[in-house]
């Protein structure tokens, strides 16, 4: 069986790299049993330190829109270059 592929950055998730799920509609506004997306952890976090959960729940609900988002897009650029295992700090 394969990795999956976190649906952001495109990248596999392997077994052993920090994971998380996205609810695509932040809990705080009402998505706390809508649907989720598996993410590698470190997009995860950059996803929530780029935008509060008003900015996700009016606007980046899916993550095609996630991915439009400016810093999201230049962070996407940024860490497909590197493997699947990277880890690094996320700003704030």
């Amino acid at each position: 069986m394969s990795d999956p592929i976190c649906p952001l950055c495109l990248r596999a998730i392997p077994a052993d790299v920090p994971q998380s799920l996205h609810h695509l509609i932040p809990k705080s506004k009402g998505g706390r049993k809508g649907p989720t997306v598996l993410l590698h952890h470190q997009c995860h976090k950059e996803i929530h330190a780029s935008m509060s959960d008003v900015e996700l729940a009016r606007s980046y609900s899916s993550i095609e829109a996630l991915r439009t988002h400016p810093r999201l897009a230049k962070y996407i650029r940024w860490v497909a270059k590197r493997p699947p295992e990277f880890l690094s700090r996320t700003r704030k």
